[in-house]
């Protein structure tokens, strides 16, 4: 939905609604968890932007509650959250969510403690990442156009190669094995290949592309492909097939263009998604949702970039994939006049051209990029 008050651009991104876009209450209370590297700098950009955005399209009121769950956090406390964290979480609208690791503490604790469990406490099984070619985005392919490369991929979030299932055995010795399971269920394929279909009937070109790799590991993707067989055949109006990963990898390369709706395992998904990023641009801009469909709990907001240590505290870090962030929550919430100025007002800064962070061929900060999305934002 284009917005006459909004900064003109000559390209924005194809809106992305959430599954069952919730109608808007006047006060939503919003968890902010910005975490560690990075994760602080884009998310104070990305609450400013909101802000804006809200304030000036939406009758409605956004109430921050900053958590400080974080490494700092654990080397404080032992732990990377409260006892009682999950649930103050689940009292909340939705989780802003900035980046969560760091060097000096192993990722099964950060990642595995946090950011992980959160998805599947919360039964966040759409992870909806999209990718878009903005105007005035150097693109690292010859001859690609703006708006030419415009996808969505949903990457299964609760179960996969992921589930925490496996082990070591006699470690550190010579007879050490590790077991790592993939976890595929019918239910989970199921539902999520039913929210790819579900917004492919929203999008123009109406095509789904199942990644698999079902020649190699015959159980779980065997599956994964059984269960794809059996869903398309309820969306005959939507285009479908299967592609093997490595051949997907290839042709988010060659060809990034004929893709319009991407379902993948939780790994090929997470995989494939910085690959996307790569080809628009930057993962600076690369945005994600952690859904629950349902709403029986919160759902979560994040950039994929991670916390990027090497960058953190220079103020240079790309806020505008936190910022995008920002507007799927809004989107979820139900503010889709706010969601869609922000991707207006992100896209108007892109093409503009004046503002550029490292990531982009630049040497602006990290709150200059926020500034200038605000402005636009307040027109």
């Amino acid at each position: 939905m284009a917005l006459d008050s909004t900064p003109a651009a000559a390209s924005s991104p194809t809106p992305v609604s959430s599954p069952s876009a919730a109608s808007s209450p006047s006060s939503l209370r919003i968890a902010v968890i910005a975490g560690d590297g990075i994760g602080p700098e884009v998310i104070e950009q990305a609450i400013r932007a909101a802000e804006a955005a809200v304030q000036r399209y939406s009758p409605a009121r956004l109430e921050w509650n900053r958590l400080p769950w974080s490494t700092a956090y654990y080397k404080k406390h032992g732990h990377m959250l409260p006892p009682d964290g999950w649930d103050l979480l689940r009292e909340h609208d939705a989780i802003l969510f900035g980046a969560v690791g760091d060097p000096s503490v192993p990722d099964r604790i950060t990642v595995h403690e946090l950011l992980l469990p959160m998805r599947r406490r919360f039964d966040q099984y759409v992870n909806l990442r999209p990718a878009y070619l903005f105007a005035g985005v150097p693109c690292p392919l010859v001859g690609k156009k703006p708006g030419e490369i415009d996808l969505l991929v949903f990457r299964e979030n609760t179960e996969g190669e992921y589930a925490p299932v496996g082990g070591r055995l006699y470690p550190e010795t010579p007879a050490e094995v590790a077991v790592q399971t993939a976890l595929f269920t019918r239910r989970g394929c199921e539902r999520i290949m039913r929210a790819a279909f579900e917004a492919a009937r929203r999008r123009p070109r109406k095509k789904v592309t199942s990644i698999t790799k079902s020649n190699a590991l015959i159980w779980g993707m065997g599956l994964w492909d059984a269960v794809f067989e059996d869903v398309r055949r309820d969306y005959p109006d939507v285009q479908s097939h299967s592609l093997l990963v490595d051949a997907a990898a290839m042709d988010l390369v060659r060809k990034p263009e004929t893709f319009d709706v991407i379902v993948a395992s939780n790994l090929f998904g997470d995989i494939l998604t910085d690959l996307s990023a790569a080809v628009t641009g930057s993962i600076g801009l690369a945005s994600s949702a952690n859904i629950n469909p349902t709403r029986e709990y919160p759902s979560m907001f994040e950039p994929v970039h991670g916390s990027a240590p090497d960058i953190a505290g220079r103020g240079i870090a790309n806020p505008l994939a936190a910022i995008l962030s920002a507007g799927l929550m809004l989107d979820h919430l139900g503010l889709s006049a706010a969601a869609e100025a922000i991707r207006q007002a992100v896209a108007a800064v892109l093409a503009e051209g004046k503002v550029r962070t490292p990531d982009l061929g630049g040497s602006h900060t990290t709150t200059d990029m926020g500034n200038a999305v605000v402005a636009a934002l307040q027109g």
